[in-house]
């Protein structure tokens, strides 16, 4: 693996959701390890799967992982770090204060910025090792949100930076943004640090797929317009090239694979590269994660029982979208873990409603998302759009000073356009949007590909928040709030998408119990891109179909009450007709 070659010390893995950053990630602090370094590896996804991976519970503090000596993990938990920064704040005035002013601080400060915010000090800290407890690692190592949100990231310390040396706005209140003023230096240390090629080395993780390759290219530059020039690119889980041409399936996907590394986009093709096989099994445990780098010596033999206990023929995709069909409007959710599909599954469904004359809004709060790539924005019946966090914001700043600022005196309106420039405003801009989203539901489909789940529940955090602002100053009256509206179920329709892979489906589990708590309820999983469904023959694929058989079990006897089951396509969803034969694919029985 070149990108290993002169390890710096600190190393970002980031992609689009489900390539295997988490996968490469716990194999490199594996690798470094065992070569004698001090390893401590960072997951900045809310969505953490690291624990899983090595098999332990890690958390908010530094944990060492037994089965690889040297090596510690942390995982910042967004929540766990949001209250010892509310607590920070409000603590020193609890008992100062009337019951009823601490009440409206927490508050303040229990939205999604307060989350970000805190969650960003951690990795500030990280960065620019004010923390003794980092000192001793050589090498940091950190396993990133998918690519939005790290590009949100790993901006912020020069958002914070220009915020703070541009005006404060009011960084000296109690809110979400007491305390600022005194990380400016830390903010300024961990821009140097990110921009130092000799120090900050980002590993962007792919697989070999059209879609993640052009998505990789954006993100390549985007990063590199913020500083971090020094990038590697790690292309995942590549299928090694059958013995014969016996099993078509595995034919078109080695066939598929190859073609999209042969025309990396041009921003890729300049960068170190490396490859990375695709396994027979999972990797979880940590042998399988030091093994990940290695290529397999033959392929696998067909495992054992693989011709037998095969799951009963799922419902069809179609058969979901012909019972929503049956309603004249309503709000469809599309969620997961990322790298699962939704994209896809999100606009497979809505090009069928508008195929059956539907009138259908797709849209993405994905900060990485762009549906533009899946579907033609001309297709009848079909208007798609972005929920994009730079134009919300603009436009957010400009409905206040037009609104509020019109009032104000010169000195009040720079005020509020210097308020309105912290990080922050982008919160409240984006749970607008969304909000306008909801409301269209009452007159047409709307069919939403949110974010990655970590990410989607911090969006509904904000949500839940607005309702419980609105249920305090309203008391008694009558209201509807976006979260009234995703909680009825008549209205709404949440499907969770997921692979029938441990992770995922773990994930997936976990994301009902999150929004079942908020009191909404999943109403189908869809188990995508299944290999026990398309019945493949090859060993390496035919072992990796065995191994989904008891989750898909799992997914259809205890998870779900509606499951379809979607077979792995020769071909990437992509177009119209692919994506109405997504649609119409009925799921197979796998011997």
């Amino acid at each position: 693996m070149t990108f290993l070659d002169n390890t710096p010390r600190f190393m970002f893995f980031t992609g689009k959701g489900g390539v295997g950053k988490t996968s490469t990630a716990c194999a490199t602090a594996v690798t470094l390890a065992r070569q004698g370094k001090q390893v401590l590896l960072v997951s900045t996804d809310p969505a953490s799967n690291v624990g899983q991976v090595f098999g332990i519970t890690i958390g908010n503090t530094i944990t060492e992982i037994g089965a690889a000596a040297g090596l510690s993990a942390l995982e910042i938990d967004p929540q766990q770090a949001a209250e010892a920064y509310r607590e920070r704040i409000v603590g020193p005035v609890r008992g100062l204060l009337p019951e009823a002013e601490i009440r409206s601080i927490t508050e303040q400060l229990s939205g999604s910025c307060t989350t970000e915010i805190a969650s960003f000090n951690e990795f500030t800290e990280l960065i620019t090792d004010s923390s003794g407890d980092v000192r001793r690692f050589d090498h940091v190592l950190f396993d990133t949100a998918p690519t939005g949100h790290t590009i949100r990231l790993l901006q912020l310390p020069g958002s914070w930076t220009d915020f703070l040396n541009d005006g404060k706005g009011d960084a000296s209140c109690l809110g979400p943004l007491s305390g600022l003023d005194k990380q400016r230096a830390a903010y300024a240390d961990a821009v140097a640090a990110l921009a130092d090629p000799a120090r900050t080395r980002l590993v962007l993780v792919s697989r070999a797929q059209k879609s993640a390759l052009a998505e990789t290219a954006r993100t390549r530059r985007e990063l590199a317009a913020i500083g971090l020039t020094r990038q590697h690119l790690v292309i995942n889980a590549v299928l090694p090239a059958p013995a014969d041409d016996a099993d078509p399936l595995a034919a078109a996907i080695y066939r598929r694979e190859q073609d999209a590394i042969a025309h990396l986009p041009a921003d890729l093709a300049e960068l170190p590269i490396d490859q990375v096989e695709l396994k027979a099994t999972n990797v979880i445990g940590a042998e399988a994660v030091a093994a990940l780098f290695t290529p397999t010596a033959a392929p696998p033999a067909a495992p054992a029982g693989s011709d037998a206990g095969s799951p009963s023929t799922g419902a069809a995709l179609t058969d979901l979208i012909d019972e929503l069909a049956g309603q004249p409007h309503g709000l469809i959710l599309c969620m997961g873990k990322g790298g699962v599909g939704k994209t896809a599954i999100a606009a497979a469904i809505a090009a069928a409603l508008a195929g059956r004359g539907r009138q259908v809004h797709l849209t993405t709060t994905d900060p990485a998302g762009d549906l533009t790539d899946t579907l033609d924005p001309d297709l009848q019946n079909l208007q798609v759009s972005r929920i994009d966090p730079a134009h919300e914001t603009r436009r957010y700043r400009e409905h206040v000073l037009a609104t509020k600022g019109a009032a104000l005196d010169a000195q009040g309106r720079a005020m509020l356009a210097e308020d309105l420039r912290s990080p922050c405003t982008e919160e409240v801009a984006v749970f607008q949007a969304f909000s306008r989203v909801i409301g269209e539901s009452r007159r047409k489909f709307v069919v939403v590909d949110t974010a990655p789940s970590g990410h989607t529940l911090l969006l509904l955090d904000a949500t839940g928040s607005y309702h419980r602002e609105v249920a305090r100053q309203l008391g008694d009256a009558h209201f509807v709030t976006p979260l009234m509206r995703l909680q009825n179920r008549q209205e709404t329709k949440v499907v969770i998408v997921t692979l029938a892979e441990t992770t995922p489906v773990a994930e997936a589990a976990g994301l009902q119990d999150e929004l079942e708590r908020a009191g909404i309820h999943p109403w189908a999983w869809v188990i995508n891109n299944s290999l026990a469904a398309a019945n493949p023959s090859a060993p390496l694929l035919k072992a990796r179909a065995a191994a989904e058989l008891p989750l898909i079990d799992k997914v259809k006897t205890e998870l779900a009450e509606r499951t379809a089951l979607v077979p792995t396509l020769a071909t990437e969803p992509g177009a119209i007709p692919d994506l109405q034969a997504l649609g119409a694919t009925q799921a197979t029985t796998a011997r």
